[in-house]
């Protein structure tokens, strides 16, 4: 039985897209790991709480309680009885949860906390140390990328249709600013897990991207 399928990769890799495309064909519950540093990182801007600083960023973590709702169709993300879901996807919000990301007390208490969520099994949970740190021992591991363009592109996208005015050379250079910040940080980079199937999305709909993540997971129920 497979009780967790990560999904690990970079920004604008599609990731949160897949992975409820995913979970919707599965019966599995969604668990949006960013989405959890993302609101770490608002509450910090929201009670002007300098993000260098463990001592004031430790609260947070620790009162954190998040839902992630399917209405109609739509993902919602609940934050203590409200909804952030586009309130936490700001280009100051993804900037600044990379940056506190990269502390490990965040990373323990939030991984801690994920673990908790997926207790139960039956998730499909995303993120960017999802099937490295989070989850190591998951049977179903993937790793979604796609180039530095096309994934700025597609946060150009996706920013625009909310929206939020942005440029797409400045959505791009940020893009791959956080690549560089998750990469790089000492705790939990960003990288594939050893036993994770690569899958480079670039010139793949979300149709492609699920049906060999499915693919995938059949042959590992059959024991292929």
């Amino acid at each position: 039985m497979i009780t967790v399928i990560t999904i690990d990769g970079p920004s604008g890799a599609g990731k949160s897209t897949v992975a409820r495309r995913l979970s919707s064909i599965l019966g599995y519950d969604y668990i949006d790991s960013g989405a959890l540093y993302r609101i770490v990182a608002l509450e910090a801007i929201q009670k002007k709480i300098d993000g260098k600083n463990d001592k004031d960023l430790l609260p947070i973590c620790e009162d954190l309680k998040v839902n992630f709702l399917v209405e109609n169709g739509n993902y919602k993300i609940i934050y203590q009885g409200r909804d952030v879901s586009d309130s936490i996807r700001t280009p100051e919000i993804s900037m600044l949860a990379s940056r506190i990301s990269a502390k490990k007390v965040v990373r323990d208490r939030l991984s801690a906390l994920q673990r908790r969520m997926g207790k139960r099994g039956h998730i499909v949970l995303e993120g960017r140390d999802a099937g490295t740190v989070v989850f190591p021992d998951a049977p179903v591991k993937f790793f979604l990328d796609a180039t530095p363009k096309e994934r700025g592109r597609r946060r150009f996208e996706e920013l625009r249709l909310k929206g939020i005015d942005v440029n797409l050379a400045q959505v791009t250079n940020e893009v791959m600013k956080r690549d560089e910040n998750d990469r790089s940080r000492r705790h939990a980079p960003l990288v594939p897990a050893s036993d994770a199937v690569i899958i480079d999305s670039s010139h793949m709909t979300v149709e492609d991207v699920v049906t060999r993540m499915t693919e995938v997971i059949q042959k590992k129920l059959k024991g292929v």
